[in-house]
């Protein structure tokens, strides 16, 4: 008779180690910097509706980061313009109130240690002395009655 000798390999069973494939997270399949788990999370968490769909985290990551890059975009022209090289909050309220669409958006946010955007009412401006041109315009357009 002849002896087979079998040799039997142990299964890894559960996560005792073996080859395992590392885990790819959800941002990555959807190709964003927000973090789509998290904010699956806070949907669910949030009890905003009783169900949540697999594509709604990912949406909304995407709306976030989006609005996220076009803010810094815009504070780090504004950085820029002050000829500074880091993003002040003054930065992001100016970026902020400078751009219609995201003026609207953010009407009623206040950003901290933002300040205001510089605006000097036009009546309140000194009345411009020039040459003798607008009074010959003005005698003109409007005479006296005598």
């Amino acid at each position: 008779m002849e002896e087979v000798s079998a040799t039997i390999t142990k299964g890894t069973g559960g996560r005792r180690g073996g080859n395992r494939k590392k885990g790819v997270s959800k941002s990555i399949k959807a190709g964003l910097q927000f973090p789509v788990g998290r904010v699956a999370r806070f949907l669910k968490k949030g009890r905003y509706a009783q169900r949540t769909g697999f594509g709604a985290p990912v949406f909304l990551a995407a709306v976030l980061e989006y609005l996220a890059a076009e803010v810094l975009e815009l504070a780090g022209n504004a950085a820029r313009d002050n000829k500074k090289s880091r993003i002040i909050p003054r930065h992001v309220q100016l970026a902020i109130r400078n751009d219609d669409e995201l003026g609207k958006l953010l009407q009623g946010v206040t950003v901290a240690s933002g300040g205001v955007l510089p605006n000097i009412n036009p009546v309140l401006l000194p009345k411009k002395t020039g040459g003798s041109d607008d009074k010959a315009s003005k005698a003109a357009a409007s005479p006296k009655k005598a």
